[in-house]
């Protein structure tokens, strides 16, 4: 199977001069980076539970997770500032490549009932977050060891301007979306 980024220059770039007329090839938008971002509630009063879900991450993206923490207290969520809340990865070049790939040959077809993904998690500015609501969808993860079953955010940063761009990139890289 060819990569993804071959894929990029071979078939989606074409696609996109032809579809919106592009004068040079440095127009064409691309995929900057994908952001894999993570919170537990549950991790502010239990750290030990980010060891699980760092592990987990790690395994899925094929780098090492960097934890966050709070910036502020928040009396009604019994939050203090410094205590951790969630892990993100931020993937580039080929790591983020072979993300997509995974993420939209393995793990999306594994999702019950799923129908594609909502057009609407544009941001106006031409990136796309999507949400997923467990991670067991990748076959990464060892079943047995999972301690805590974890959403994510996924958001696609792109260098195209509006989102009719971003949704023509996204498209020819594979992701299903919604009619």
């Amino acid at each position: 199977m060819k990569g993804y980024e071959e894929k990029y220059l071979k078939e989606v770039v074409p696609h996109l001069i032809s579809k919106f007329g592009y004068k040079n090839i440095h127009e064409v938008p691309c995929i900057k980076k994908v952001v894999i971002n993570t919170s537990v509630k549950e991790g502010a009063h239990d750290p030990k539970i980010f060891d699980g879900v760092m592990a987990d991450l790690a395994a899925i993206t094929g780098q090492k997770p960097v934890l966050r923490r709070a910036r502020k207290a928040i009396a009604n969520f019994k939050l203090r500032a410094g205590m951790p809340i969630g892990c993100m990865v931020t993937l580039r070049r080929k790591m983020m490549y072979e993300f997509i790939n995974r993420l939209v040959n393995i793990a999306l077809p594994r999702v019950r009932d799923f129908k594609g993904l909502s057009p609407r998690g544009f941001d106006g500015h031409g990136n796309y977050t999507l949400g997923l609501t467990e991670q067991m969808i990748f076959p990464e993860v060892n079943y047995d060891k999972v301690e805590k079953i974890f959403g994510m955010n996924i958001t696609f940063v792109t260098t195209a301007k509006t989102d009719e761009e971003a949704m023509e990139l996204l498209k020819g890289m594979g992701l299903p979306f919604r009619k």
